[in-house]
């Protein structure tokens, strides 16, 4: 596996600090705006502003790179992403944050996009599973790395605004540096939302909620940890444990997948996700270790249900559509985390920590109901007629290239929808 990613290592490690920068900079936004006496529903705003700008950059990065080419449009990007967090920390205001939280959002999806389209092409079907997992694990570890440098300073201050832009700039040196072959230009991401409904309505009405739950995990999550008391530490800790449940279990419930209805699954899925909200809700843990192997529990469905969406829609889906679908999955996963916020705002604002789990217990509801409710109206597919799930990255990011190598077909079509 080294031999296969030693060529890329210039890449992963411009991967990695990028993530370590928006690792730090998830927690400390929200954990400074609460500092300052801003209510949950202003907080809300600036992370659907975040939201807005990052789906923007869905379409708008391929467009910057057909005219200026992958490196210069990753050096902009990287420095656009530094210049946002030094900004916070110089101006204290809710609308200026707002701002700056959508330069960071529409960047940062760029940079993801930019590295994940340059590794898909320099690799091959033969080791593309060993790239990719390494891509994931490498993308996770700066993530978490970036959560544990919270303790490390205080959030009224500017320290650790100034340690995420370091990092960001940091990322730029690597693939700068880096002689690996520019990729060819990124593809439009387009969406035709009737046809893509029509194909496959539990995997996009998933994709939906499963976009407004990760909304709400990734502004309100470290907002619930310090309103229940956890330490900077703690709060780390408990975002690092959902990470973790995350990535260890995709692989068993897509496995279940592959095997019996993928739509009873997401049922089941949304059934998980209720029972820990209510747990969480009705026990209101206060010991640190409860509430970290709470999250790292909700973190089983948390990141995986996207995956099975995507898994779901690949089996409607023919091999030239796939980009086509898979993009468009995509745009209504980022316009679910436009909402996630203000649906969570406004419960921690009426309810306190336990409208965090309101919030997110209610959407797992929609959730599992609708997905056992399409289950009822079409038959599944056979399971040999379907295609092999593929892990997608825990992240609130992935391009339609990088969602393409979850599709397992090569020249067959694809059944007629039956979902």
């Amino acid at each position: 596996m080294l031999r296969e990613i030693r060529p890329l290592g210039a890449l992963l490690l411009g991967t990695f600090l990028m993530m370590v920068g928006t690792g730090l900079g998830n927690v400390v936004v929200p954990l400074r705006a609460a500092a300052e006496g801003w209510s949950p529903t202003t907080i809300a705003w600036i992370g659907t502003c975040y939201a807005v700008a990052f789906t923007a950059g869905c379409l708008l990065t391929p467009l910057f790179v057909r005219r200026v080419g992958h490196i210069r449009v990753f050096a902009v990007l990287q420095t656009t992403l530094a210049a946002s967090m030094l900004l916070h920390a110089m101006v204290t205001d809710p609308v200026a944050w707002a701002v700056f939280r959508a330069m960071g959002g529409l960047t940062l999806v760029g940079g993801y996009m930019v590295v994940e389209s340059w590794l898909n092409e320099r690799v091959g079907n033969s080791n593309r599973g060993a790239v990719f997992a390494a891509y994931m694990i490498v993308s996770m570890s700066g993530v978490a790395v970036g959560q544990f440098i919270l303790p490390l300073g205080d959030v009224r201050s500017a320290n650790l605004f100034m340690i995420a832009a370091l990092a960001f700039g940091a990322a730029l040196i690597p693939v700068a540096l880096s002689v690996a072959p520019a990729p060819q230009p990124l593809a439009e991401v387009r969406i035709k939302a009737l046809s893509l409904f029509r194909k496959s309505p539990a995997a996009v009405v998933g994709s939906l909620l499963a976009g407004v739950i990760f909304g709400n995990w990734m502004y309100f999550g470290p907002l619930y940890g310090r309103a229940v008391g956890l330490s900077s530490t703690g709060i780390a800790a408990m975002l690092t444990a959902a990470m973790v449940g995350g990535m260890l279990f995709q692989v068993p419930f897509g496995k279940l997948s592959d095997r019996v209805d993928r739509r009873y699954v997401m049922a089941l899925a949304g059934a998980i996700g209720v029972a820990i909200s209510v747990a969480m809700v009705v026990l209101a843990p206060t010991r640190p270790v409860s509430i970290i192997l709470g999250t790292f529990a909700l973190g089983s469905v948390l990141f995986t249900i996207y995956a099975l969406n995507v898994a779901h829609a690949n089996d409607q889906a023919s091999s030239d559509e796939f980009v086509q679908v898979s993009g468009g999955l995509l745009i209504v996963y980022g316009i679910g985390t436009m909402v996630g916020p203000q649906l969570g705002g406004r419960l921690m604002d009426g309810f306190g920590p336990n409208g965090f789990f309101m919030a997110i217990g209610g959407v797992y509801a929609v959730y599992g109901l609708y997905a056992l409710w399409r289950s009822w109206r079409n038959e599944a597919l056979p399971p040999e007629l379907r295609t092999d799930f593929r892990v997608v990255p825990a992240l609130p990011a992935a391009t339609p290239e990088t969602l393409a190598t979850m599709d397992a077909r090569t020249e067959e079509e694809a059944p007629p929808p039956t979902s």
